[in-house]
């Protein structure tokens, strides 16, 4: 299986007959279906790849917050607010279980927290769009959570024991939010001609972007090939987009509404369809900084991280006292 996966995912993946003895034998845990724990020996190529993937994931769930949060205040409805403040509530508690899961690899939340601030760090290029109308909510919940769910599902098998653990709530939670979304974009496809093109124009605006979460094509991919060797990764860049817009084209259909994506079509032959690709120009100029919200959404990370100072201070003050309390004693 190791060999096949070396075959198929591209270079830069050693070979077990290249690997020392340690190497080889962490390999074989994983190839066995073994779950890594956090006082196991890892290469640390493996705690670096873990570091930046279960970081970047929690960046994510706490930069998310940004666009939805914006619209608490103007929901239509007591309902819809109430719905929009449990997810939003969600999200935070994400970002708190994979923080917590990465601080078992040896980086603290605080150092984590930035890295994201000073650029070393990423997010998903999703939370760079603006959330422009009420319909947006809808299109954030069916097109981002669905296809977060689509990359997160997987992860619930994946090799490190405190990641695949978070993932199993993230998951069943993260999927109360694409139902949600999808049920807000059913009532405004299917109420008035103004709400159905609220509707519409959020899905032209979500699509391709929500395409981009799954990262770059597997040619362009740096990391995929590794990852999933060591199986921190499941599938590839491309199966999950694949399956994701299969998954989707339907519920869009369903809907009334139409993939703005004029080469998409069903292919007998492949049983699956055909598709435009993402502007990939345009996913790397956001992830070097360049989207619409960037410069926003760091601006707001770091005035949260600054206004906080003062309850980690708080805090680190009456552990130190506590700690020298318990040495007196």
């Amino acid at each position: 299986m190791y060999a096949q996966m070396i075959k198929s995912t591209g270079q830069g993946v050693k070979a077990l007959d290249e690997m020392d003895p340690q190497e080889r034998a962490f390999q074989e845990r994983i190839d066995a279906g073994e779950k890594i724990e956090p006082k196991d020996w890892m290469p640390e190529g493996y705690r670096q790849n873990l570091i930046r993937q279960i970081g970047q994931h929690a960046h994510s769930e706490i930069v998310g917050q940004l666009p939805e949060g914006n619209w608490i205040t103007r929901a239509p409805t007591l309902e819809r607010k109430a719905i929009l403040l449990a997810k939003v509530q969600d999200e935070a508690g994400h970002g708190l279980y994979l923080y917590c899961a990465a601080e078992t690899l040896g980086v603290s939340r605080d150092d984590l927290t930035e890295q994201l601030i000073d650029g070393r760090m990423k997010y998903s290029s999703i939370f760079n769009y603006p959330t422009l109308t009420w319909a947006d909510m809808g299109a954030v919940g069916w097109l981002v959570d669905g296809a977060a769910i689509m990359n997160q599902v997987p992860l619930q098998r994946t090799s490190y024991g405190p990641y695949s653990r978070a993932m199993i709530r993230i998951c069943k939670e993260e999927s109360f939010h694409q139902r949600q979304g999808f049920d807000l974009m059913t009532k405004m496809a299917k109420g008035t001609e103004a709400q159905k093109r609220m509707a519409q124009d959020a899905l032209n605006r979500f699509w391709y972007p929500s395409l981009m979460m799954f990262g770059p094509s597997d040619k362009d991919s740096v990391h995929s090939a590794q990852s999933m060797a060591w199986k921190i990764k499941m599938n590839t860049n491309d199966e999950l987009r694949q399956k994701f817009v299969d998954q989707t084209v339907p519920q869009a259909d369903y809907l009334g509404l139409t993939v703005p994506d004029d080469t998409l079509k069903w292919n007998e032959e492949r049983g699956h369809y055909d598709f435009a690709e993402p502007d990939w120009d345009e996913f790397f100029a956001v992830i070097k900084g360049h989207g619409p919200c960037n410069a926003e959404r760091i601006v707001a990370r770091r005035k949260a991280w600054e206004d906080g100072a003062w309850v980690r201070d708080g805090l680190m003050a009456h552990a130190d006292k506590k700690a020298a309390k318990v040495a007196a004693e």
